[in-house]
C-alpha cells in the first residue's frame, strides 16, 4: 500500500482519538484528529442508532474538508434500563454532562437492581467517508459486561470505571491499555474494520 491518504478522525475526544490512532498505527495509516485540522461546527448527533450517528459524523466533515474522514459512535446499553443510555451515553445527564455526572445518574437508575441483572454491552459503530461524502465502509463491535455499584480504576473514560469484565474480575477502568485494546467494543469493531480499510486503499491506489 503506497501513498495512503491521510485520514481525519471525526472526534474531538482526545482519549478516544488516542485509542483509534494506536489501533491504526501498526497498519501504516496517517491519522489526525479533526481538532487539529480545522475549526468546523460540531455534527448534530440526531440519528436513531449508533450506525446513523457514525455515518453522519463521517459524511458531514468529509464534505466540508474534502478529505477522508473516519468516525465512530459508541455507547453503553444496559439491559435493565431497556438499552439506556444508548446513543445518549455521552450526554446522559444533560447536554453539558461530564463522565462523573453520567456515571452518577447511571448508578442512581440502577439502585436496587441486583448484580445478576446488571448486564450491559458497550457498542461501537464505525463509518468511513470518502472526500465526496460517500460512506465507503461500516462495521460494528460489542463487548459484554456488567455494571458494578461503585467506580473502580482510573484508566479509560466514560463509563469504564463501572463496566466490569467478569472473566477478568476488573473494570475497563482497572485494565491496562494493552488488554483493553484486545477486548473493547472499539477494538472489536476495528478488528473487522482494518482489513476492509487496507483492502479499500489497495484497490483505490
Amino acid at each position: 500500500m503506497t501513498d495512503t491518504p491521510q485520514i481525519v478522525l471525526g472526534s474531538r475526544n482526545r482519549k478516544k482519538s488516542g485509542e483509534i490512532k494506536e489501533l491504526l498505527a501498526p497498519h501504516g495509516f496517517d491519522v489526525v484528529s479533526i481538532a487539529d485540522v480545522a475549526d468546523i461546527a460540531e455534527v448534530v448527533e440526531d440519528g436513531e442508532t449508533f450506525a446513523e450517528n457514525a455515518a453522519k459524523k463521517a459524511r458531514e466533515p468529509a464534505l466540508e474538508l474534502s478529505r477522508w474522514v473516519l468516525a465512530e459512535d459508541s455507547g453503553l446499553m444496559v439491559d435493565a434500563l431497556d438499552g439506556r443510555p444508548g446513543i445518549y451515553s455521552a450526554r446522559y445527564a444533560g447536554e453539558n454532562a461530564d463522565d462523573q455526572r453520567n456515571n452518577d445518574k447511571l448508578l442512581v437508575e440502577l439502585a436496587g437492581v441486583p448484580p445478576e441483572q446488571r448486564s450491559a454491552g458497550y457498542v461501537c459503530s464505525i463509518a468511513l467517508s470518502d472526500p465526496d461524502g460517500q460512506i465507503r465502509l461500516t462495521t460494528e463491535g460489542c463487548c459484554r459486561g456488567r455494571i458494578i455499584d461503585r467506580p473502580r480504576g482510573t484508566n479509560g473514560f466514560g463509563y469504564d470505571p463501572l463496566f466490569l469484565i467478569p472473566e477478568y474480575h476488573r473494570t475497563f477502568g482497572e485494565l491496562d491499555g494493552a488488554v483493553k485494546r484486545r477486548l473493547s467494543h472499539r477494538a472489536r469493531a476495528f478488528q473487522r474494520f482494518i482489513p476492509l480499510l487496507v483492502a479499500l486503499f489497495r484497490s483505490d491506489c
